[in-house]
């Protein structure tokens, strides 16, 4: 598979983006052991215009990286039409050991390589920098998942073969029967609903009263409910919504519904639930920074701004996400 376009376009991705990530990671080096803002040496000045250039080259990298997701999950769906059994992302990802894994690291990414970009971009905001060490100890710490997000997509491809044999997403996730396995076996519609309709309703309590009273107790569980409330909806999505989307009951699947015979719905619920968390989880991963000298404005504007928006894309998505299923309940499936 390593001579297929899709996965040509993988491999050179990564290994642009780690050959960056390594060039900043020696300018990296250089701030930890050398960056004195107080001093106006020529080292100094030397390396503060060198951090200008590798902040910009990780932030375009790590914005690369983000978007690869994307292309990672449309490769799978390229692929299934060359292996036995698979008819979507699904069978493609389960075709061996690597697949899921490797989509795992790049979503747990998304959120990880943003926060930097959101570091940065506060950073930048103060005519001091405080932040120069602390966004470079984390680029440190996100070249080992940079390392693991490349090898387990190389090791994915190499380990795809046109004769395996797999399972489509009706069998992964669909109800079992005949001893197959769903991996979302025994999840109550019923409760499913409940606990996404009433975690929306209190990341709009708490949303609103962050607005108006702030407090570090509410802004913690501001991010942690939407932590929460990502996972639980990946959940809905691929157990419930996903059919109704595809006006199937036995079709639960959360990768077709990206695909062009639903009028790519799936890139519109998927990145309203993505940046929203993102923003949401920001304005508590954030919070520390309220405590750096030259910052408490600069992030106080920040949480605010992230947690409206944060609100306005999660009424989005709600309404994108439940509309299927709503027109249904209310025109029995006649639109």
């Amino acid at each position: 598979m390593f001579l297929d376009s899709w996965s040509i376009a993988l491999v050179i991705c990564g290994l642009v983006v780690f050959f960056m990530m390594g060039f900043a990671a020696r300018s990296a080096v250089r701030v930890l052991l050398y960056w004195d803002p107080d001093s106006d040496s020529g080292r100094q000045i030397k390396l503060e215009n060198e951090i200008w250039l590798t902040s910009t080259l990780v932030e375009c990298a790590l914005g690369v990286q983000i978007l690869s997701l994307t292309v990672f999950v449309l490769a799978a769906d390229h692929f299934s039409g060359a292996i036995v059994g698979a008819m979507c992302a699904t069978g493609s990802l389960l075709a061996n050991d690597f697949g899921v894994p490797a989509l795992t690291v790049k979503i747990g990414g998304v959120f990880l390589y943003g926060f930097w970009i959101v570091l940065h971009q506060l950073d930048i905001r103060s005519e001091r920098y405080p932040l120069v060490r602390l966004k470079y100890i984390y680029l440190l710490t996100l070249l080992p998942l940079l390392v693991l997000d490349l090898s387990l997509g190389m090791m994915y491809i190499a380990g795809l073969e046109p004769d395996i044999i797999t399972s489509c997403c009706a069998v992964v996730f669909g109800e079992a029967v005949g001893g197959g396995t769903n991996l979302f076996a025994g999840f109550s519609h019923f409760l499913s609903l409940l606990l996404l309709y009433g975690s929306t309703a209190l990341l709009f309590i708490l949303g609103g009263l962050l607005l108006a009273w702030r407090r570090i107790g509410l802004v913690v569980v501001f991010g942690g409910v939407w932590l929460w409330f990502f996972l639980l909806a990946l959940v809905v999505i691929t157990t419930l919504f996903s059919s109704y989307v595809y006006a199937m009951p036995f079709h639960k699947c959360p990768f077709c519904i990206l695909k062009p015979e639903y009028y790519y719905i799936g890139f519109a619920i998927y990145g309203l639930l993505f940046t929203g968390a993102h923003l949401g989880m920001s304005v508590a991963v954030t919070e520390p920074l309220r405590q750096v000298v030259g910052l408490e404005e600069v992030t106080e504007r920040f949480q605010r701004r992230a947690t409206l928006w944060s609100l306005v894309l999660l009424a989005l998505f709600t309404a994108v996400s439940s509309w299927h299923y709503l027109r249904y309940l209310l025109l029995g499936g006649q639109g």
